[in-house]
């Protein structure tokens, strides 16, 4: 069988579980909507956590979809052939349908016989069991009766094997994961799938969620079992491929050879050259998905914001190491929009976005560098004069983190002048850094609409009301931009193009708390998009579900397309109060407000 490019195996992904009696679902944006439990959307699943926890999917109970997902643990490891940013996964669910007997059958099928992939290369790893959680036998039967061999069906443990649950509490359960044996010899007698040695490629993996974590931290099975599914297409293609790295594929290789071209040199070459460009190509494509999103955020020093900034810089950086003079990350971004325009057509409705932004941070940051090279110059001079020829870790880590130096620039000027730096105390104060950013990180985005509390249902329910009472205040012109929700607070991002003033601040909270006070019923109903529309209601955001969407009525005070969850009533949700209004970015205001009981 030839092996498949990426959009291809979409397509065939997409095709078989259809056959199966699912609906395809549209992606979702990489920007989640009042989950501030990550800052992008991390998996196929993240969007669909309110209907894995019961609430009723338009679509039905079978579903399927391909989405653009971005996960930012790994930048500083971009550059090497394996790490990516941005990704697309394809999944499809079952909530409350199907089980383990279904979907491992299936996927055996779709491995072995939609793709080709020969069954005497693949191995599977099953979940062990611990105390109060049997060992997953029948998943370990069900793959051996489809013919995997018991030699090679593993048992692993939590850690390797185990899913969820979002939050502190809810649908949780064991997976069981698929493997292609790539032909390396093992590392030792120990080497099984999930070695890092390169051995085994996981190719798919399936969630079988047929527990519920409790407050009190036990495990129940639940009656109503759910699937949820995920497949890399980059990391599949490759291997599909007999490629070594994404970078190989038609993923990638468009994208570096338009770099290629602004830099005058050729992939493959060098491979110091060929870091560089994986770095530009990776980040521009990943920039190119948040700032063409139907959400799409602007550069900033916080949240979101701060990763595109970080990106861009970082392509810039490596643009200039390349020998690139000028604006070029809009050149690449166009790229990227003709290779992915199809699957998302939203790139090519904002295309004209992506490259003004880009553009304009790049321009920002080339004079950023310009100021960092003069603080260099002058750090340089007064070391010079007191003749010291080292570079302290922290002054390269403040040229790092204020101007964006990365340690290798900083190493190559200091050896122009004839100075040293002190890598490890830059190690060590960049360490420091992490771990605070990881801590911060820790406290910012420890709760979200996973766990539907009280506390982060009410709010939600208040961002819609918030919404009307704005467009009440300041007319139609204001657009949901994107909202944060812990269960301390909301926070609101909207279109408007000034500062608003304290009357009318005042007037959007009175209208808000006049609607609570009037203990509003909140209906749900569903129905097809152009119905929704038909009818008044609000959806910026609206993802098609097949032909229906949900759409959540709080009295006749608003009417929104929106995924849940809402109260039932507005009279118990407190008192509404707005803590700050401030700028988010261009064109884009921000309120933070509570609800005080």
């Amino acid at each position: 069988m030839k092996p498949l490019t990426a959009n291809e195996l979409r397509k065939k992904f997409i095709d078989f579980f259809v056959s199966k009696g699912h609906v395809q679902i549209s992606g979702a944006s990489v920007i989640p909507e009042n989950d501030p439990t990550v800052l992008f959307t991390t998996a196929g699943m993240h969007p669909l956590v309110p209907y894995i926890l019961g609430q009723p999917h338009p679509a039905g109970k079978r579903l399927t979809d391909y989405q653009k997902c971005i996960r930012t643990k790994d930048i500083d490891n971009v550059g090497d052939p394996h790490h990516l940013t941005c990704f697309e996964m394809l999944g499809n669910w079952s909530l409350g349908d199907y089980f383990k007997k279904e979907m491992i059958p299936w996927s055996y099928e779709f491995l072995t016989k939609e793709l080709g992939i020969d069954p005497e290369k693949l191995s599977v790893t099953v979940f062990e069991g611990e105390e109060g959680i049997p060992r997953d036998e029948e998943s370990a039967e069900i793959w051996h009766r489809c013919g995997i061999p018991y030699e090679r069906i593993y048992f692993m443990p939590r850690e390797d094997n185990w899913w969820g649950p979002a939050g502190e509490t809810g649908p949780c359960g064991p997976d069981t994961e698929m493997f292609i044996d790539t032909g390396r010899p093992k590392c030792g007698p120990d080497c099984k799938p999930g070695c890092g040695c390169g051995k085994y490629f996981e190719v798919w993996n399936d969630v079988l969620m047929g527990y519920r974590k409790t407050k009190e931290g036990t495990f129940v099975e639940m009656d109503r079992k759910c699937i949820d599914t995920g497949m890399g297409i980059e990391r599949t293609v490759a291997i599909l491929q007999g490629k070594k790295s994404v970078y190989e594929t038609e993923v990638m290789q468009p994208i570096l050879k338009k770099i290629g071209e602004l830099a005058g040199v050729t992939y493959g070459q060098d491979e110091k050259t060929d870091v560089s460009m994986r770095i530009i190509a990776d980040h521009i494509r990943t920039s190119t998905f948040i700032l063409g999103d139907q959400r799409g955020v602007s550069p900033s020093n916080v949240g979101q914001g701060y990763i595109l900034r970080r990106l861009i810089r970082r392509a810039v950086r490596n643009g200039r190491h390349l020998g690139i003079e000028g604006a070029f990350l809009a050149k690449v971004a166009e790229v990227v929009i003709d290779m992915y325009g199809e699957p998302y057509p939203e790139l090519i409705q904002n295309k004209d976005r992506v490259y003004t932004e880009l553009t304009a941070e790049e321009n920002k940051f080339s004079e950023t560098l310009e100021k960092g090279e003069k603080q260099f110059d002058k750090m340089t001079y007064f070391l010079e004069k007191q003749g010291v020829k080292e570079i302290a870790g922290g002054s390269a880590f403040k040229l790092y983190d204020t101007y964006g130096f990365p340690i290798e620039l900083t190493k190559e000027l200091a050896a122009e002048k004839g100075f040293t730096v002190d890598v490890k105390g830059f190690e060590e104060a960049f360490a420091k850094h992490q771990e605070l950013s990881r801590t911060a990180m820790a406290g910012d985005f420890k709760s979200g609409l996973g766990d539907h509390s009280e506390e982060t249902t009410a709010l939600h329910t208040a961002t819609h009301m918030l919404q009307a009472a704005l467009r009440q205040v300041l007319g139609n012109e204001v657009g949901q931009k994107g909202s944060n929700i812990t269960p301390e607070r909301l926070r609101f991002d909207f279109t408007y193009h000034e500062k608003m003033t304290p009357e009318q601040i005042k007037q959007v909270e009175d209208i808000v708390n006049e609607q609570i006070g009037k203990d509003l019923k909140v209906t749900v109903e569903t129905m097809s998009p152009d119905e929704a529309v038909k009818k008044g209601a609000i959806a910026f955001f609206s993802s098609k579900y097949g032909d229906q969407v949900t759409v959540y009525s709080i009295g006749d005070f608003s009417k929104e397309v929106c995924a849940g969850p809402h109260v039932t009533h507005t009279g118990d949700m407190g008192h509404f109060h707005i803590l700050k209004e401030e700028s988010s970015s261009a064109g884009v205001r921000r309120i933070k407000a509570v609800l005080e009981k």
